[in-house]
């Protein structure tokens, strides 16, 4: 049955980004009128916005893509297509998985026919708006970049957060033997709770001796690494012989070196994960990626962890969350609740 769809009105509230600032003293809520699409773009009724840490990073100025103020946070979202525009391939009715560098936190959107992916059957609009960002980035990560063989074992770096927790669903998905590793008791309850990972442990201290000591002394396949810092140090120490070293991100704070004799030495590698970028330059495979995950989705195999929903007006809360590490999965912003 068609969703039933509210009357357009003129003026919108967003979340807006005026100034670079710490502790969110640039962000705001704003006025904007509600958008008409161009040709071969839709206007959505956004249902759900999620957030990510590189959406905190933005409102700083610290993350590495630096969009020109002022500017609406946000990079994915799902809703209700309202008005398709000529030649688009939508209609309105449709229910879609919304992807931006930017712009999803508003009350309704205006997206590009690309930017849109139908939103999987039985999966909530907080789910599809959490769904692609952490999984394109732990598919891309895992399986293009890191090549996963099923058995191979994989841990992950910061299971608790946003795309750790999606490289442990994912992982389980695809067959690979996953170790989950978080730095407190309630992160790792929760891990186990939510994916049933085939271990959960503490770090960075002995991790080294524990994941050997739970690989019959062979050391990680993969490591999918978002923090960096102690935890990547470590992972130097007891990544495999052809294993790969997979760098997502600096969630720790410290960017983390490493003596080029010692992957040599030992015969891993190490490898940047930018999964956005290698979209972009390898659309075709990422087009297949998105399928995959979609498929995946769509079978009841992978579902995002939803830690809070809050509404528009509160999302002062949401971005906190993320500011203290409280985060298990992601935070989701409704701009009509």
């Amino acid at each position: 049955m068609p969703m039933s769809i509210p009357m357009l009105p003129t003026i919108m509230h967003v979340l807006e980004v005026s100034a670079l600032a710490p502790d969110l003293a640039g962000v705001r809520l704003a006025e904007r009128p509600v958008p008409a699409p161009a040709p071969g773009t839709s206007l959505v009724r956004i249902e759900a916005a999620a957030l990510g840490f590189p959406d905190l990073l933005m409102t700083e100025g610290l993350y590495q893509a630096k969009p020109a103020l002022p500017f609406v946070p946000g990079m994915e979202a799902a809703g209700v297509v309202v008005q398709a525009g000529e030649g688009s391939r939508w209609q309105a009715g449709d229910k879609v998985i919304v992807a931006a560098q930017t712009g999803a936190v508003v009350q309704y959107g205006v997206f590009a026919d690309a930017a849109l992916t139908p939103l999987p059957e039985g999966m909530s609009f907080a789910q599809g708006a959490a769904l692609r960002a952490a999984y394109i980035t732990a598919y891309t990560a895992i399986m293009r970049i890191g090549q996963a063989q099923p058995g191979e074992t994989l841990v992950v770096h910061g299971a608790a957060g946003g795309v750790g927790l999606a490289a442990v669903d994912l992982g389980k998905a695809l067959g690979l033997s996953v170790i989950a590793v978080a730095s407190s008791p309630e992160k790792r309850e929760a891990i186990q709770r939510l994916h049933a990972p085939d271990h959960v442990l503490a770090g960075p201290t002995g991790l080294r001796d524990q994941i050997l000591e739970r690989t019959g002394g062979r050391g990680a396949d993969l490591v999918y690494d978002p923090v960096g810092g102690d935890v990547f140090d470590e992972a130097c120490r007891y990544t495999a012989f052809g294993g790969r070293l997979l760098v997502v991100g600096f969630a720790g704070g410290r960017i983390a070196e490493v003596r080029t004799n010692i992957p040599l030495i030992k015969g891993f590698s190490v490898v940047g994960v930018r999964a956005g970028e290698y979209g972009r330059r390898f659309p075709e495979r990422g087009r297949e990626d998105m399928a995959a995950i979609l498929k995946l989705a769509g079978e009841g195999r992978i579902r995002p962890h939803i830690h809070c929903a809050v509404p528009l007006a509160d999302w002062r809360e949401a971005y906190q969350a993320m500011r203290e590490r409280r985060v298990r999965g992601r935070t989701v912003i409704l701009p009509h609740g």
